[in-house]
């Protein structure tokens, strides 16, 4: 039996015995296998980066042309040049709210208005005019300004001004123009004779309970029966039976408000002497961060919100900023359930407060609108071109067919003109005969 082949173990295979299968490292000799291998690449400097961007210069090399070389010759070469295109990142809009500055010339302190709150006015304003998403509120037909009676004399219409806005405090303006319709129709009159209605006389001279079976649906209707019969006292007594002229004078009638006297001087009065702000103005310009933001620095009540106004706002929008806001909490930046999508602020990304789920269904929804408008814009060109090619082929037709009737009335025409042409008699058909029997002899 032959003996059998001798054969070496197994080689072990060892870190550095793969070394010569390394990537990049093919040109190496088998007697470097135990070197030190180079540190390996990194990930990142393979991937290339995303913003760089690679440009390609090219020269061109023009050889005089000889007798044995008469073409051109070109040599090309390119010339990578890498450069990274810097992205400027997507800017925000700040909103900084009302803030005490220093005049560093005089020393005075002043108060700088909320940034970008004309555009915000502005659009509030666009939105509460006649078709705005915002018109038509219930202030702007039952505002405590528009309840007095206009037949009435000017007297009683500021007597009437100011129990409305009494009868409004914690009341819906709906409900407090029912009340004051009752007043003003049912109120008996002080004495035989005199007209029924509301004014001066007639409150003083009602009972408690008349008064208060009247004004029943708003709310607190007890107390304010009670500051009704309170307040004409003193205005018959003190003001000789009007309502005072003064800011002073309003407040200290009782049931009666900084907000009601800033309102019905400027509606009884017409005179502007401060902003009445009632709980829609105090919470929507909050929510517009105009007065703060965060915990601690918004304003805690309808008073520190009208000094805080009052510091800044143009004197000219102080009477106007009522009516615009109470309508805009009326119909679109409701207590609850604001129509964000809806409205212009959120739509521009001017209010802080905005619900961002409304808001892009908002967009989406106006888009598509938009979208479908053009779409029918283009229908609406498509059909009348359609329409315009329908009647140029109707009168194509009316014309072709005229033009046949006609051709057709002429062939007639010569039809009946042969038939009533008459022909020739015996005598010329006998001489043409013989004439044509005499030619043929000769």
């Amino acid at each position: 039996m032959p003996p059998r082949p001798v054969t070496s173990p197994p080689r072990r295979i060892t870190r550095s015995s793969l070394a010569r299968f390394r990537y990049g490292d093919a040109n190496s000799s088998s007697s470097k296998e135990n070197a030190t291998p180079p540190p390996a690449t990194d990930i990142e400097d393979v991937i290339p980066n995303a913003t760089a961007t690679r440009k390609r210069k090219r020269t061109t090399v023009l050889e005089p042309s000889s007798a044995s070389s008469p073409r051109r010759a070109t040599i090309k070469t390119e010339e990578e040049i890498e450069t990274k295109v810097a992205v400027p990142p997507a800017s925000r809009r700040q909103r900084k709210p009302a803030r005490k500055t220093i005049d560093a010339d005089t020393g005075e302190a002043k108060v700088t208005a909320p940034s970008d709150w004309e555009e915000m006015y502005d659009a509030v304003k666009a939105m509460r005019a006649p078709g705005g998403v915002a018109a038509n509120a219930a202030v702007d037909t039952m505002g405590c300004e528009r309840l007095a009676d206009p037949s009435a004399s000017p007297r009683d219409r500021r007597f009437q001004t100011l129990v409305a806005l009494m009868l409004s405090s914690q009341t819906k303006d709906t409900t407090n123009a029912v009340a004051m319709r009752r007043l003003q129709a049912e109120l008996p009159p002080y004495t035989p004779g005199a007209p029924p209605g509301l004014n001066l006389e007639n409150v003083l001279a009602a009972d408690a309970d008349v008064l208060n079976e009247l004004i029943w649906a708003v709310g607190f209707h007890n107390n304010k029966t009670r500051y009704l019969k309170q307040a004409a006292m003193i205005l018959r007594d003190e003001w000789g039976g009007d309502i005072p002229p003064t800011y002073e004078g309003l407040v200290a009638l009782p049931g009666v408000g900084p907000k009601m006297a800033h309102l019905c001087l400027s509606a009884a009065w017409d005179r502007t002497e401060g902003i009445g702000v009632d709980v829609h103005v105090h919470r929507i310009t909050n929510l517009w961060g105009w007065h703060g933001h965060g915990r601690g620095r918004a304003t805690k009540n309808p008073e520190e919100t009208r000094a805080a106004l009052q510091a800044w706002l143009p004197r000219d929008r102080w009477r106007e900023i009522n009516w615009l806001l109470v309508g805009f909490g009326q119909t679109v930046c409701l207590p609850v359930g604001r129509r964000c999508g809806d409205c212009e602020l959120g739509l521009r990304g001017l209010c802080r407060a905005a619900e961002r789920k409304k808001v892009l269904e908002g967009r989406r929804i106006r888009e598509s609108t938009k979208v479908e408008k053009e779409v029918g814009e283009k229908d609406g060109a498509v059909v009348k071109i359609d329409e315009e090619r329908e009647e140029e082929e109707i009168i194509e037709k009316n014309v072709a067919v005229n033009e046949k009737v006609e051709s057709l009335e002429t062939e007639l025409k010569t039809s009946n003109s042969l038939d009533e042409k008459p022909g020739p008699s015996s005598e010329q058909r006998e001489t043409s005969t013989g004439k044509r029997r005499k030619s043929k002899k000769t």
